[in-house]
């Protein structure tokens, strides 16, 4: 019944303790489940990036962080561990949990999933079978705004739509698989149904790193979960599920392109600010900026910016002022909101170019559209393409940036691919 996809690598995720031997030196990944993360972890996170490493803290499309060019492995764990960002040795890399990046502070919202979050990563980590866990096993948990359906979690509980009230108390929850709406659950339940998802992906998986690489995908983990479900699937499903299951509350709509930078409203009536980070990488002086504007904590986003929640109406043009001279950026006009890429070189071995060097170059030359085929880190990039012309973009368009044909930390959804080759790049939708 498992997957088996003929992979003859283990996975090799990298966490905090078992690193990953890049071109530029040994790379650290940290999980922050949920994103929220404390000014004083930020500030050691600067200081490791600073003292041990490249001087970058990086991050990642689960609202998680890494740290490259790491002289010594283990004193960047050990002080990881003292922030209180390495609970657990044998679990630090499966608490991949994203949530929804405003809850508990957005008007839109059904329901505050923090406390979720905090009950889902302890439950977790108490699990010894759910160490083995891929590190690429997501957990999802969306507040009703559906931001962070469109990232193709292993197991999502979101909330009901506010536009289907919900009729018991308890019923506030809806479980997807790979996507897919299986069943609702109480909050109480919640965790403890996700995690059952979970060991029996564990169970049945073969060598499938994800839920939906398995034969039948959702159907065949859900037939197996315990009778906890309010609202559920049959005893037996000959298939995958529908896209609907009749019965069930259907899901927020996800966003296209969830909206990066700017001010957003808190229901209490501070703001949250939205920070673009330019291609995800913070120096070690920009996230200790963020440290001190903010107000206690940050939230780290799947779309790589930093949120500063709470902040008082009258603050918000001070500290948009001060973030700007340090090169982040809050404009949601700014082509860096739709802008990302992967290392390229010299970090990565396989790359082909210097991907983040022309990203930036092109990001700050003011030429509209996507860039044509053109040299690696050739000079003006209004050259005229040669072959490929290039491609129109939407307003809310998302551009990546690849050193290969590989195209890692590519973002999901519509996204125009500048791939670099050995005669150029690529422009490709």
């Amino acid at each position: 019944m498992g997957g088996f996809s003929g992979r003859a690598a283990r996975d090799a995720c990298p966490g905090a303790l078992q690193v990953h031997a890049a071109a530029d030196g040994a790379l650290a990944r940290v999980r922050v489940p949920g994103g929220g993360l404390a000014v004083g972890a930020l500030r050691e996170l600067a200081a490791c990036a600073r003292e041990l490493g490249g001087g970058v803290v990086e991050l990642t499309s689960r609202a998680n962080v890494q740290v490259r060019g790491l002289a010594d492995p283990p004193a960047f764990a050990a002080r990881m561990a003292a922030a209180g960002l390495l609970p657990s040795a044998t679990h630090e890399r499966v608490r991949n949990i994203v949530a929804s990046p405003l809850s508990g502070r957005s008007a839109t919202a059904v329901l505050d999933v923090r406390p979720l979050v905090a009950d889902l990563d302890a439950a977790l980590c108490g699990r010894a079978a759910l160490a083995g866990l891929p590190g690429r096993f997501l957990f999802a948990l969306d507040d009703g705004t559906g931001d962070v359906l469109g990232l193709g979690a292993d197991v999502t509980l979101a909330a009901h739509s506010v536009s289907q009230p919900i009729k018991h108390p308890g019923d506030g929850l809806t479980l997807l698989l790979a996507g897919e709406p299986v069943g609702s659950v109480s909050a109480g339940d919640a965790v403890s149904v996700a995690l059952a998802a979970a060991e029996v992906f564990q169970e049945v998986r073969g060598d499938a790193w994800r839920l939906a690489e398995l034969p039948g995908g959702p159907a065949t983990i859900a037939v197996r979960l315990p009778g906890r479900l309010l609202a559920g699937p049959p005893s037996h499903l000959p298939g995958p599920l529908p896209g609907q299951f009749p019965g069930l509350p259907p899901v927020p709509a996800p966003p296209a392109t969830p909206r990066r930078g700017g001010p957003f409203a808190q229901v209490d009536g501070r703001v949250a600010l939205d920070v673009i980070v330019p291609l995800g990488r913070l120096t070690a002086s920009q996230a200790g900026l963020l440290a001190d504007l903010a107000a206690g904590e940050v939230r780290l986003t799947p779309w790589r910016t930093v949120v500063l929640p709470d902040l008082a109406p009258e603050a918000v043009g001070p500290v948009t002022g001060a973030l700007a001279g340090a090169g982040l950026v809050t404009d949601p006009a700014s082509p860096y909101a739709r802008l990302s890429a992967c290392t390229g070189r010299p970090g990565c071995a396989k790359a082909l170019a210097d991907v983040q060097a022309d990203a930036v170059r092109w990001a700050e030359s003011g030429v509209p559209g996507p860039p044509g085929v053109r040299p690696p880190g050739a000079g003006p990039l209004d050259v005229q393409p040669q072959g490929v012309q290039p491609l129109g973009i939407q307003a809310d368009g998302l551009i990546h940036w690849a050193g290969c044909e590989r195209r890692c930390g590519r973002p999901r959804g519509q996204v125009t691919d500048v791939v670099a080759t050995t005669g150029g790049y690529d422009v490709r939708r």
